[in-house]
């Protein structure tokens, strides 16, 4: 049986107002090589290689385990070689990218012969959400709904003048701990600010529209409930259309932070970001928008 490779891109949820509805796709990566063979096994290199390398408890194997066995088929032991760049545990879309290579790995080492469609609508539902999953495996910007039965996506590709700087914080935060937060009932008043902030957001990116990033990444949805548990966002969301940064918003459900720039003012940018952490331990990643996404050609 032939090995399969697998690169999936690191992603940015929310982006402010389109809460469990947008997400861009990131340069950074989760590659995978992968063959079948006698026992499971892994060797991780790269970001959390111990936490990526473990057998018991790990999302990839689980995941494509159970699927296997769901469609009637044998588990076939894998061999994996994987080189991870996504940060863990920080709100950059490591779970969906995981989630999508299990389900390539059952699709192609299970013949399950699944489309690409069929691979993100598997992974949507293991999310619970479409963001992330559809723009990791389709790459852009992707604004996604499952209402209306099925999933619906647009997907367009950010302008080639910006890129982001992503800034992580010292320790991860749990999905989990992130949303126990949020309140269950939203204003009015509240609702369609997020409503017209995230219509705003997807003409942002499509017609180059900076200017409009500012409004566009606002948000009253999920920010202000995890500012208390995300200690970047409070001293990085005022940055949001000076000194070179355009939007600021958290990237996902956090901890990490987003800052939409401009290529050319990367250096304004950084210097603007440096005053405002004050000496707090944080870790910049500078990342493009990726083009193109995990998906099957």
């Amino acid at each position: 049986m032939s090995s399969l490779h697998l690169r999936l891109p690191a992603t940015s949820a929310n982006l402010g107002a389109a809460f469990d509805t947008a997400a861009i796709a990131l340069t950074a990566y989760l590659s995978i090589e992968a063959e079948a063979a006698d026992v499971f096994r892994i060797e991780a290199s790269g970001r959390n290689p111990e936490q990526c390398g473990q057998i018991e408890n790990n999302l990839i194997f689980e995941t494509y385990k159970s699927l296997m066995t769901r469609e009637g088929k044998i588990p076939v032991p894998l061999a994996i070689r994987m080189e991870n760049g996504i940060p863990l545990g920080m709100g950059m879309g490591s779970s969906a990218a995981g989630r999508l290579a299990a389900i390539a790995m059952a699709t192609h080492f299970g013949g399950l012969g699944w489309s690409s469609e069929r691979i993100l609508a598997e992974a949507c539902a293991l999310e619970g959400h479409p963001d992330n999953a559809a723009a990791c495996w389709l790459g852009g910007l992707v604004v996604a709904s499952e209402f209306g039965g099925g999933l619906h996506y647009v997907r367009v590709e950010a302008p080639k003048a910006w890129k982001a700087l992503v800034v992580l914080p010292g320790k991860p935060l749990a999905t989990s701990e992130a949303r126990a937060v949020l309140p269950e009932q939203y204003s009015r008043a509240d609702v369609v600010a997020n409503v017209q902030a995230a219509s705003l957001l997807g003409l942002a990116f499509a017609q180059a529209r900076a200017d409009l990033l500012p409004a566009a990444m606002a948000d009253r949805v999920h920010q202000p409930y995890r500012a208390s548990i995300c200690a970047l966002l409070p001293k990085l969301l005022p940055l949001a259309g000076r000194g070179g940064i355009h939007g600021v918003a958290l990237s996902g459900a956090g901890p990490a932070v987003i800052l939409v720039i401009d290529a050319a003012a990367e250096p304004e940018a950084r210097e603007t970001l440096k005053a405002a952490l004050m000496g707090e331990e944080a870790e910049v990643l500078a990342v493009n928008f990726a083009l193109s996404g995990g998906g099957f050609e």
